[in-house]
């Protein structure tokens, strides 16, 4: 098993392998796991200032904010090749 990278939007990528789950961000519990993400020091925000739309939580308890949909980051996670998808919601 490689090490597979997946594209979490404006040239950022992360390990797909360290990836437990990406979720919405809307949700009461989902907004508490950011700020105590952020409380402990353990949140990256990979939004550039945009608006949040998942939240990836990985296996190292860091919590991971990124300006791509759910969905979008669930297609380039199961595609072939994750490192190069790039999407027009970028």
């Amino acid at each position: 098993m490689g090490i597979r990278l997946m594209n979490i939007g404006f040239g950022n990528i992360v390990s797909a392998n360290r990836i437990i789950a990406i979720v919405s961000p809307e949700s009461a519990p989902i907004k508490r796991v950011i700020q105590d993400a952020r409380d402990r020091g353990v949140l990256v925000d990979a939004t550039y200032g945009r608006r949040t739309r998942a939240v990836i939580i990985s296996d190292s308890d860091h919590v991971i904010l990124s300006a791509v949909q759910p969905e979008t980051m669930a297609h380039r996670l199961n595609s072939k090749d994750t490192a190069n998808t790039s999407s027009a919601e970028e």
